[in-house]
C-alpha cells in the first residue's frame, strides 16, 4: 500500500460501517433504466492477482462508483499513484470477498441492501437519476460495490470477540462521550481582511471576552458579537450534544475536563483562541452502549483487520499491475490529503481523524468527518454497459 494514502484507505474502510450519508452527493432519485451488462469484457487486463484479474472496464467502473460516492477524491483519481492505490485496493476486496464464507456473503448482501435503501431514501428522488447519469451508473452498480465491501466486513467480523469490542471501546471512548459546549473563537486570521492576526492580538481579544463573561454578561450575546466561528456564532456559540471526538485535541480535552458551567481561560488550537463553557457532558459507559454502537465497534475492528491485510499481505497476492500512465498526473501534490475527511478552513476546530460525519458546517468548530462517506473502496465491477466480467 502506498504510505501516503494509507490514511485515506482507513477512512474509506471504517466509514463503510455507517449508513452512507449523501451530504456529499448533491442527491439522487428517480428510477432509472438499468443498463444491460455485457457478458464479454474484452478490455485489457490492468491487474493480475492470485486467483483473478481486474480489467480496464472493471477498474473504470470502480472509479466511477467512487466518484459517485466520494466526489472529494475525484481530483486525486487523475493521479497515477492514486490510481495504483485504488486498483490494489480493488484487488484486495475482490480477493477477500472471494474467500468469504457463505454466511458472510448472505449477511453482506443483506446489509448492503439495507444501507443502499437508506442512502437512496435520504435524498430527493429526482436528483438520484442525475447523479447516476453523470457517472453512467445504475442502482445495481452501487449495490454490487456495497455488497462486495460489506461481505468482506461481515467475514472479518466473525472473528471479533466481546473482549476485543470492549478493548476497542476503551481505546475509542471519546467516540461515545458527548458534550454541549459554548465557545467564542478569535481566529488567527482576521475574517474581515483575511490577513494573519498576531497571536498576542488574538489572545488580547480572547481575554477581553473572558473578562466580560466572568462579569456575568450573557454568553450567547457575547458569542454573536465576538465569535468568528461561522458554525456556532449565530447559535450563541453552542455545539449541542456533540461527540467530543469530533473536535481537535486541545478543544476536545477542554470539553472533556473543564468543570461544568465554568468560563475557561483562552484555549489555543490551530484555528485561534477559544473561550469555552461546558454546559453538559455525558461520559461513555460500555454497559450503556446500544447494540448498534457495539456493532459499530465490531465493524471498526473488522475494517482494521482489512487495513492490516492491505499493508502486510496484499503485495503477496498482487502479481502485476499494468495501468496506463496519464501525462497530467502531478505526483506529490496530495501529501496533505490523507484523511481528507473533515479538514476545516481555518475558522473552526475540526480535526482530521478517520471517522467522519460531514456536515454543512465544515468550516466551523465542530464536525470532523466521519460517518459520511462510506466504503472501503475497491470494487464496483458489475453490471454496466461498459463492463462486467465474472472472476
Amino acid at each position: 500500500m502506498l504510505p501516503k494514502y494509507k490514511k485515506v484507505g482507513k477512512v474509506l474502510s471504517v466509514s463503510m460501517v455507517a449508513v452512507l450519508s449523501l451530504s456529499l452527493l448533491a442527491a439522487c432519485g428517480k428510477k432509472e433504466e438499468a443498463a444491460t451488462p455485457e457478458t464479454n469484457d474484452t478490455s485489457a487486463v490492468v491487474a493480475t492477482y492470485d486467483g483473478g484479474t481486474i480489467t480496464a472496464n472493471e477498474f473504470d467502473m470502480e472509479q466511477r462508483v467512487m466518484k459517485f460516492l466520494y466526489p472529494e477524491y475525484a481530483q486525486m483519481m487523475e493521479m497515477d499513484d492514486f490510481k495504483d492505490y485504488l486498483v490494489r485496493q480493488e484487488v484486495a476486496y475482490e480477493y477477500l470477498s472471494g474467500k468469504a464464507s457463505k454466511e458472510a456473503k448472505t449477511e453482506g448482501a443483506k446489509t448492503a441492501t439495507e444501507q443502499f435503501d437508506k442512502m437512496k431514501a435520504s435524498v430527493q428522488a429526482d436528483q438520484w437519476t442525475e447523479m447516476l447519469k453523470a457517472q453512467n451508473l445504475t442502482d445495481q452498480n452501487i449495490k454490487d460495490y456495497m455488497t462486495r465491501i460489506m461481505t468482506v466486513i461481515k467475514d472479518k467480523e466473525t472473528g471479533v470477540t466481546e473482549d476485543a469490542i470492549k478493548k476497542e471501546f476503551e481505546t475509542n471512548k471519546d467516540q461515545f462521550t458527548t458534550a454541549s459546549v459554548r465557545h467564542v473563537l478569535i481566529n488567527f486570521t482576521d475574517p474581515d481582511t483575511q490577513k494573519e492576526r498576531k497571536k498576542e492580538d488574538a489572545l488580547k481579544i480572547a481575554k477581553e471576552v473572558k473578562t466580560k463573561l466572568d462579569a456575568g454578561e450573557d454568553f450567547a450575546k457575547i458569542a454573536k458579537e465576538y465569535s468568528e466561528d461561522p458554525g456556532s456564532a449565530e447559535k450563541g456559540g453552542l455545539y449541542e450534544n456533540t461527540p467530543v471526538s469530533n473536535w481537535v485535541d486541545a478543544f476536545k480535552e477542554a470539553a472533556k475536563t473543564l468543570p461544568l458551567n465554568k468560563i475557561s481561560d483562552p484555549v489555543e488550537t490551530e484555528y485561534g483562541y477559544h473561550v469555552m463553557k461546558v454546559e453538559s457532558r455525558t461520559e461513555a459507559d460500555y454497559s450503556k452502549l446500544t447494540d448498534e454502537q457495539k456493532e459499530t465497534l465490531k465493524s471498526q475492528l473488522a475494517a482494521a483487520e482489512i487495513d492490516t491485510f492491505m499493508t502486510n499481505e496484499l503485495d503477496k497476492v498482487v502479481k502485476e499491475v499494468n495501468l496506463p500512465k496519464t501525462d497530467k498526473a502531478e505526483e506529490g501534490t496530495t501529501e496533505g490529503t490523507d484523511g481528507t475527511s473533515g479538514t476545516g478552513t481555518g475558522t473552526g476546530t475540526e480535526g482530521d481523524q478517520s471517522t467522519e460525519t460531514k456536515t454543512d458546517e465544515s468550516t466551523s468548530t465542530d464536525k470532523k468527518t466521519d460517518q459520511g462517506k462510506t466504503g472501503t473502496d475497491a470494487d464496483a465491477t458489475t453490471g454496466d454497459s461498459a463492463d462486467t466480467s465474472s472472476k
